[in-house]
Order: C-alpha cells, then structure tokens, then sequence
C-alpha cells in the first residue's frame, strides 16, 4: 500500500497583512507529502530541487515515511522559487517573483521500486509532465487525483484536456471551475467538467469550504473558522495529502468515503494556514488532527425536527 506523490519542491517567500517570511520551504509536492504522511506509509516523491534544498529538510521528509528516490537533485542549479503577496481578504495575491530555475527542466521518472503503487497524486504541473507520470505505470494506480490551475487553461488547454480523461478526481479552486467549464454556476460548471473524464470533482472555495461532486450527487464540507490565519499558502496541497491520504489509509475509494475524506483534507488544511510555510503541518500530532475532525464533527452537527 504505497502513495505516488508528483510536484514541486521549493522555496517560497511570502508577505501577508499579519507578517513576512524569509526564504522557506514549500512546493506541492512538500505540503502534500507532510500531510499525508500522517495517515499513509511510504508517500514516494518524485520531484527535482537544486543544489540548494537543505538536506535537512530531506531527511526531516525520510524519517516520516517519505521516500525520496525519486527527487532529483541538480548539481548546478538552485531550486525552484516563488515570492508572492496576500491581499487583506487572504484570498488574492500578487506575484513577485517566479524562478522556475531546475523545474524548466523537470522530467518525472517513477523509480521501478515505485512501480505497483495504488495511489497517485498529481500537484499542480504542466499537464503534459502529468500525463507522462501515469504513462510510465505500468499498473494503473487505485486512484489518480489530479491537480492543476488557471495558468495550464490559458496555455495548455489541449494538454489539460487529454490528461482529465485518464484522471478519477481533479482538485480546483471555485475560479478555475468556472474558467475550465465558461459557467458561473458551479452546479453546472460541475456537470460539464465531469464530461471530460473525471468521476469525481472538487472545488476548493478556500474559508467557504470545499464541494464534491459525483453524478448528481453534491457534498459540502464546511472550513473551520479560525481566529488566526497567518498564511494560505500549500492549504490547497495538504488538503489534496489530506484527502489522499485518508483514502489510501482506508483503501475505500466510495464517495461516501470521499466524503469522510474531504473532512479530513478541510482538517489538515486548517492546520497549515496557522502559521507560515509547513512549520505548522510539521507540528501537528495525531491527537491534534482527532481533536481537530471532532471540531468539524461538531461544526456540521445538528438535530432538527421537521414538523
């Protein structure tokens, strides 16, 4: 039982309204593998860093669960970065600086100890690398998750396309749904994109939650109010290791499951906006992610009697 994760490993910089963070680390594939790993061992990493990837970090990822045979590391090139700015509501940002450095080189190659894997999650790539990724397994995996963004609709639509057609779920943001699907309404923008491949969707709608959708059947899971948000930064990738983490733990790929899933992902997401970068994600113990889905358990729970 074994999670293919594929993504980015990175630094970032990031400025909000509450404070400024140096150089950190982060990349998609990093927060989801953090937030996965507390529910499903060996997360196998395929990503590439450069030269200047503390090893440290590397070895923090090893000692819970992550294999790293497949990071490539490059000699003479830094790694990947990326500097951005919050706007007051937290859900807009500028930005700054995008040094692709080692990505514009990124070629994923699944590791033959990889092979058999039964779950694969895609982070947010060029579709093209994403197909590539599925295409190298000689098994198909349980389930693929696949995320992507706005920028891959508006210069690789073709691409984006195809790779939907050999996907179960894709993750997007409410904005991305819309722009893939040219609806406003997410019930319909759900319906169209369904017809491109995916059995399931769902759309992050960031402090509003997060829908699910499969069929005619739709699922709302609620955010968890919080007093402090610091930072929004990778709370989408470890929602998606929450999710797929849950579900590799659970083997169980029902929608009802994805359900239970969702909860998890909203869960562990929470976490990560507390403060910046993984620092958070990297605290958390397992008491603190059960007393946080009680938290939710209790936000969505009610009696009512119909008269």
């Amino acid at each position: 039982m074994s999670l293919i994760v594929v993504g980015t490993m990175a630094f970032d910089a990031i400025e909000t309204p509450f404070g400024k963070s140096d150089k950190i680390i982060g990349g998609s594939a990093t927060y989801v593998a953090y937030a996965a790993s507390n529910f499903i061992k060996p997360v196998q990493q395929v990503s590439i860093v450069g030269y200047d990837f503390p090893e440290a970090e590397m070895n923090e990822l090893k000692e819970r669960g992550v294999e790293v045979e497949g990071v490539e590391i490059v000699p003479d090139k830094p790694s990947f970065f990326w500097a951005g700015k919050y706007h007051m509501d937290m859900n807009t940002r500028d930005t700054l600086v995008t040094d692709l450095n080692v990505l514009a080189d990124f070629n994923p190659v699944i590791p033959e100890s990889y092979q058999g894997a039964e779950f694969l999650m895609l982070g947010n790539l060029m579709p093209k690398l994403q197909k590539a990724v599925i295409e190298q397994l000689r098994e198909r995996p349980k389930l693929i998750v696949l995320d992507t963004m706005n920028f891959w609709m508006e210069t690789a639509l073709d691409d984006l396309k195809e790779v939907l057609t050999m996907t179960d779920v894709l993750l997007v943001n409410d904005g991305e749904a819309r722009e893939l699907s040219h609806e406003f309404s997410l019930v319909k923008a759900a319906k169209k994109i369904l017809t491109m491949g995916p059995k399931y969707l769902i759309i992050k709608k960031g402090e509003h939650g997060a829908l699910l959708f499969h069929g005619d059947e739709v699922f709302f899971a609620p955010a968890l109010p919080l007093e402090d948000v610091f930072d929004p930064t990778g709370a989408g990738d470890t929602f998606a290791g929450g999710f797929i983490g849950h579900l590799a733990k659970t083997r169980d790929i029902s929608y009802e499951n994805m359900k239970t899933a969702i909860i998890v992902g909203s869960a562990m997401a929470s976490f990560c906006v507390e403060k910046f970068g993984t620092q958070r994600i990297k605290e958390i113990t397992k008491s603190d992610i059960d007393r946080r889905l009680q938290q939710f358990q209790e936000l969505v729970s009610f009696d009512i009697e119909l008269v």
